[in-house]
């Protein structure tokens, strides 16, 4: 079985309810729905048709809903794109007209982008394509020199080199947006351009406040953010490596080893890893990816990410269905290799709460022993994430009533969602009902090796407190 998740973004290419079932069946997890481009009635569609295909196919798919964040970027041009050649001096004016950009000069979305910079700073445009080098800033006027010039189209990112920028990673939009994503019962929020453990706190209180039981995902994207990493991971529920504007602020050369850096951290702090941006890019027109897409795919595989996200790969691409297929296919390549580290944590590592002592004695066991399988019955999916830091490669299936709960644990890599009521059933019959729900579902067979968690008092959150080895039989 595939272990590491796969999230798709939905978007005109995925509005098909037969296209959206054939990417579930190919191997979504994990859908995402980007605030940045649609108005609230397309996104509660597209989340209503989720659910819809996903319960009549039996499945369970998370909604991870993606917060825009500040408009770090240029406006419109009269007529797009434009062609800057290096050497050449060019303006950036967040006074000008929205649509009144030339060769010469275009306006700003971010207001604030000239009290920011200094002479001599480097600006980077669309993903870091072109470069320039602020000469002079006069009020509202960014002059600047091309650096490394080339095709600029509308509405492109702008990021400063070194990171700096103060727009705050919240704005009144993205407030609204967390309204409607708590109304919509999103499971995942991610936050954009993260600065600090304060944006990531404050999402979870409006996120709350709304009424949300969603988790809150940090974007790691800002240099800033990278300084303030250790905290922003602990109050966090996962973190996006989102590789575009991250590699722009900090510098490519060392992005790889940012991306291992960041997903080892939040797996030692028992935290959830997404690493996204350009994943299969080619595969937008393309029906085959690059050896290079193939490669970077399955790095993240191996550094240990929970999960690997499409972007317009899925929402706008021409082979949606192929593009989940094929990265399906590498994610499973790349796990048989197990690189990431299956060791047990420090000896002196104080265990804040019960179930995550069982957890590390179910894992201890399970590296001694030929265990098929671990079942966690589970309330809120914690005993499953502690197991998955730990290791991957024996899979954990989490038993559970709540809806919220089988749909949030689909990030989970390694970790599979099983409805199950433990309030409901016979404590005599227990291990049979289990045994035989297992043997439905046809994960496992007669004579293999299971482990159980559970707790005495069933029903209750964060009641895990029990371990037990059982050999399943047909009986």
């Amino acid at each position: 079985m595939r272990r590491t998740k796969i999230i798709a973004t939905l978007g005109p290419a995925t509005d098909d309810p037969g296209v959206l079932e054939r990417m579930f069946l190919a191997g979504t997890d994990v859908v995402r729905v980007n605030f940045s481009h649609g108005e609230w009635d397309s996104h509660q569609r597209r989340i209503d048709m989720v659910r819809e295909v996903s319960a009549k196919l039996g499945l369970y798919i998370g909604v991870l809903g993606d917060l825009q964040g500040p408009k770090i970027r240029i406006r419109r041009f009269v007529e797009s794109p434009v062609e800057l050649v290096e050497g050449q001096q060019f303006v950036l004016d967040s006074a000008m007209a929205g649509d009144a950009g030339t060769v010469e000069a275009v306006g700003v979305a971010y207001e604030g982008l000239a009290a920011d910079v200094r002479p001599n700073d480097k600006l980077l445009l669309d993903d870091g394509h072109l470069m320039l080098e602020v000469e002079q800033v006069s009020g509202t006027k960014i002059i600047c020199r091309v650096l490394a010039g080339g095709e600029l189209g509308n509405q492109k990112g702008i990021n400063r080199h070194g990171g700096g920028l103060s727009a705050p990673a919240l704005t009144e939009k993205d407030r609204e947006d967390i309204v409607f994503a708590a109304q919509a019962n999103v499971d995942w929020v991610a936050v954009s351009f993260v600065r600090s453990a304060d944006d990531v706190n404050e999402a979870r209180k409006l996120l709350r406040d709304a009424g949300g039981t969603g988790h809150i995902v940090a974007k790691i994207e800002r240099s800033e953010a990278v300084k303030n990493l250790e905290a922003i991971i602990d109050a966090s529920d996962a973190v996006m490596v989102a590789r575009g504007d991250l590699g722009v602020e900090t510098g490519y050369a060392g992005l790889t080893g940012l991306q291992k850096k960041i997903i080892r951290k939040a797996r030692h702090r028992h935290k959830i890893t997404i690493t996204a941006t350009q994943m299969m890019e080619s595969m937008i027109h393309n029906q085959v990816p690059t050896r290079a897409e193939v490669s970077d795919v399955a790095n993240a595989v191996m550094d240990g990410t929970d999960a690997v996200m499409l972007s317009a790969e899925s929402a706008v691409g021409e082979h949606p269905v192929k593009a989940i297929k094929t990265m399906a296919e590498v994610c499973e390549g790349a796990e048989t290799y197990r690189l990431v580290s299956s060791k047990l944590r420090r000896h002196d590592e104080h265990f804040e709460y019960v179930d995550q002592a069982i957890a590390m004695a179910v894992m201890y066991t399970a590296n001694h022993m030929d265990v098929h399988a671990i079942i966690a019955l589970t309330e809120s999916g914690s005993t499953a994430l502690w197991m998955s830091r730990i290791r991957s490669d024996i899979p954990i299936y989490a038993f559970t009533r709540h809806e919220a709960t089988l749909r949030r644990i689909t990030l989970y890599r390694g970790v599979y969602p099983v409805l199950f009521d433990v309030t409901d059933a016979d404590p005599e019959g227990l291990y049979n009902s289990i045994f035989k729900r297992l043997l439905d579902l046809g994960q496992a067979s007669e004579g293999d090796l299971l482990i159980f968690t559970k707790g005495d008092m069933r029903g209750v959150t964060g009641g895990t407190n029990a371990m037990t080895i059982l050999r399943l039989t047909g009986q």
